[in-house]
């Protein structure tokens, strides 16, 4: 496995939690793991990305220039990393933010109405955990299990009974 992914949207919508979330599935998983977040000025609604590379061999940088994984959330985002996916690579996109598609043919493109699924089901907050559920779906990068593990690390002591809803939005991505 060398998997080098980037996630990107607006801070606010919760990209460098998903970040950590992947991070801690491949530590979980005896894998090495960089995470290197990354975010505009302004906390919420500043553009915010982070790069998380998971692998069988030691990480030689934690900087993802072409990633093999790439998850957008806003249409900022889409435009500044869809063209930089490696071929055989595989996008995710919020399809709710983002109307574009992209007209690449050497990637897997896979358009989800996160934002809109999160409102749906009352899940508002979690559309960035939709797109992931939908990621290791396609992927198969981690088991479920692995996932429900690197959520307990991630959610604060403090928002623990948010568990129970983030592994539901897991699901709702895995079944979209």
């Amino acid at each position: 496995m060398n998997e080098e992914i980037i996630l990107a949207g607006f801070g606010g919508q919760g990209i460098l939690f998903a970040g950590k979330v992947l991070a801690y599935c491949g530590l979980i998983d005896e894998k090495e793991v960089s995470w290197l977040p990354s975010y505009g000025p302004e906390m919420r609604g500043g553009t915010a990305n982070c790069s998380v590379c998971v692998s069988d061999e030691p990480i030689g940088s934690p900087l993802v220039l072409n990633p093999s994984l790439m998850l957008a959330m806003n249409l900022p985002s889409y435009d500044k990393f869809i063209n930089s996916v490696k071929p055989g690579g595989k996008a995710f996109i919020d399809s709710t933010m983002v109307e574009e598609k992209s007209d690449r043919t050497d990637i897997d493109c896979f358009y989800i109405s996160a934002t809109q699924l999160a409102t749906d089901n009352e899940l508002n907050g979690m559309a960035n955990i939709i797109l992931l559920g939908k990621m290791i779906k396609e992927t198969s990068l981690f088991s479920l299990e692995t996932v429900r593990k690197a959520m307990e690390k991630s959610i604060p002591p403090r928002k623990a009974n948010m568990l129970d809803l983030n592994m539901k939005a897991i699901e709702i991505g895995m079944n979209y």
